[in-house]
């Protein structure tokens, strides 16, 4: 009744030893961390003397996984960044650039011929060469535009048109540049977020302030440089026609054309057409990979619209270059040797693995929709945490101590096993936690701290249980297996619910609110082990060995 078989003991314990190592780097938490920071330089800068000794301070075949300390914990950047919304009235104004052109042009006889002479800003403006077409330019541009999509603009249009000596004047719709700033500030957040915190385990604070500001912390990082670096990167996208290769940076001739250099050959120029033929905002899809020559490069995916419109233009434009454009420089300019219907294709350069892997990932997370501009940059020191640290390590210690000497004094030798079991509970939580490389605030430390008292509970739900079992079984070892077994139901639904609660927590919470229910989530996981099988396994190993007559719970 009490057997347990030695592949399970053998599991058992394989997952505490796993557990133990795991959370073992946590002890020697300053001599790990200086020697991945060591390790890490090597990689990036090359190998010295003391950065040699430095990565020696904590053997190469030991994990070497920490948990990382949170902004109220440990310190790390803050920044106040301000989103320039007014780029993205601009793109708007480049993308309904060639719709209008082409519908001005089907009605040359009525306007006569049309030239753009604004500079790329907020208005798109068309000089007509028959004045007295312009209300028929401005009907066909009004034709163009679409309801703006949000409850307060109910009613109103995308687009504002206006005529003035000869000229044609498109411009955002007050209605549609307040949308389009909303818009703009929640893609940027999570834009933002993704690149901050890819898995979830990082907890950052990524919040909107005003209008058209971002405040991001982020625990752990050396400095504000480091912070910006990591969300700077734009990774716009798009494919644009090539004009003329030269030399000259100012070779742009109107403001319909750009000139941007080649990213392997820095004097070397494009002009290109501003408008681009597709961005990407139209990928779905990016992956590192490898050209035909087994160099790095970058496979992509169109959506629908994307395909159809690149599928058009490679079509209409065989033996033509044209340029691959990533954050105006340009990657490559490959001729277009036949119709690419399919929507995919690969960027080619000269990526390191790494390189082609990174810009893989920026593109997957998508493009920032403005420029930043970042207004307040601090990095706060570890020091602000010290008071943090030493109110949960002082709750932790109260809490485990009222907990051990508590069950002790309430089941005996139970009680003791009970005791033990928490210990590994509590190693094999910071084994999880450092496996995921998950970041620990003070609400986390509040998860631990609640995690430490419900750990017991299973065990007092058993030992209640084999307390009763006691009364009516037939002999102790029969009333241990009863109190398993009837048990057993109640810790689990009472985890479970628990359980649930922790990952709506998690869903639909952000910054500290995910870190706690990351520690109540994983503690119930090991709680529930510890309980149902390291506790068991304890009890039946002694029962085995001493075969008592009578136990006392």
């Amino acid at each position: 009744m009490l057997q347990i078989p030695t592949w399970k003991r053998i599991f058992i314990w394989a997952v505490v030893a796993c557990g133990l190592i795991l959370a073992l780097p946590n002890a020697f938490y300053s001599r790990v961390e200086q020697a991945n920071d060591a390790r890490a330089a090597i990689e990036q800068s090359g190998a010295t003397a003391a950065l040699e000794e430095q990565a020696a301070g904590w053997p190469d075949f030991l994990p070497s996984g920490l948990v990382n300390l949170g902004l109220d914990l440990r310190g790390g950047a803050h920044l106040l960044a301000e989103v320039q919304v007014e780029d993205v009235y601009a793109s708007r104004m480049d993308g309904i650039w060639p719709e209008l052109r082409d519908a001005l042009r089907d009605a040359r006889d009525e306007v006569g011929t049309i030239r753009r002479v604004d500079e790329g800003g907020d208005q798109l403006i068309v000089a007509l060469s028959d004045p007295a077409g312009l209300p028929r330019a401005m009907e066909i541009a009004r034709g163009l535009a679409r309801p703006v999509s949000t409850i307060s603009g109910v009613g109103a249009q995308d687009l504002s048109v206006e005529g003035r000596d000869g000229q044609l004047i498109v411009q955002l719709s007050p209605e549609e540049q307040s949308a389009t700033d909303d818009r703009t500030i929640r893609q940027s957040l999570e834009i933002i977020r993704r690149r901050v915190d890819e898995v979830g385990t990082r907890e950052p604070t990524i919040q909107r302030q005003g209008e058209d500001r971002i405040l991001i912390q982020v625990p752990g990082i050396g400095s504000a440089e480091e912070l910006k670096a990591l969300i700077g990167t734009t990774a716009q996208l798009t494919f644009n026609p090539v004009i003329s290769r030269g030399g000259d940076p100012d070779a742009a001739s109107s403001s319909r054309q750009v000139v941007y250099p080649l990213l392997d050959e820095p004097e070397t120029y494009y002009t290109l057409e501003r408008t681009p033929v597709v961005s990407g905002e139209d990928l779905v899809d990016a992956q590192p990979s490898f050209d035909q020559n087994g160099r790095p490069a970058v496979t992509f995916r169109f959506n629908p619209t994307g395909a159809r419109a690149f599928g058009d233009y490679t079509a209409e434009n065989i033996g033509s270059p044209f340029a691959i454009v990533l954050d105006e420089e340009v990657i490559s300019a490959p001729v277009i040797q036949s119709h690419i219907p399919g929507g995919s294709g690969i960027i080619t350069g000269n990526f390191t693995v790494e390189e082609s892997t990174q810009l893989a990932v920026l593109l997957r997370a998508g493009a920032l929709p403005a420029e930043l501009t970042f207004l307040e940059e601090r990095t706060i020191g570890p020091e602000l945490g010290q008071d943090s640290i030493e109110a949960g390590q002082i709750a932790c210690l109260v809490a485990f101590v009222a907990v051990l000497v508590f069950m002790a004094l309430s089941y005996g030798l139970f009680g003791i096993f009970a005791n033990i079991a928490l210990l590994l509970n509590v190693a094999l939580l910071f084994g999880l936690l450092s496996l995921i490389g998950a970041t620990l605030t003070l609400p986390g430390i509040a998860g631990i701290v609640l995690t430490i008292g419900m750990a017991v509970d299973a065990n007092v739900l058993v030992f209640e249980r084999i307390r009763e079992e006691l009364k009516t079984a037939r002999g102790p070892s029969r009333a241990i297996s009863q109190g398993y077994e009837r048990a057993l139901s109640a810790i689990v639904d009472a985890n479970i619910t628990t359980f649930i609660i922790a990952a709506i927590l998690f869903t639909l919470g952000s910054g500290p609110v995910r870190g706690f229910a990351v520690t109540l989530g994983l503690g119930i996981i090991t709680s529930v082990f510890t309980a149902i099988f390291v506790t068991r396994l304890l009890i039946v190993t002694w029962f085995d060995r001493r075969r008592p007559k009578t136990i006392e719970v």
